[in-house]
């Protein structure tokens, strides 16, 4: 298993927030996954803030791997990020 610092912020009604989800998983990536909608008070309050510092728009996907963010289900960012090579 990779060793990184892996975060997915999602909506569970995002089906780009799945895609990453499934994609994650497929790389054997331990990652923690957060669905904002599920969260209520103060903790939503405090993940929607930690999102905005990463992406100022607060879009969905938006994914940490270690000190890269990337905002939406890109396939190609996320295998680079983890230091998967793409093969063609």
């Amino acid at each position: 298993m990779t060793e990184n610092n892996t975060t997915l912020y999602a909506l569970s009604t995002c089906s780009h927030c799945k895609s990453t989800k499934k994609l994650l998983s497929e790389c054997n990536v331990e990652f923690n996954y957060i669905e904002v909608d599920d969260l209520e008070g103060e903790e939503r309050k405090a993940i929607i803030a930690e999102i905005k510092a990463l992406n100022p728009r607060c879009s969905f996907p938006t994914i940490k791997i270690n000190d890269t963010v990337i905002v939406g289900f890109k396939e190609k960012e996320i295998k680079e990020a983890l230091g998967i090579h793409h093969e063609s």
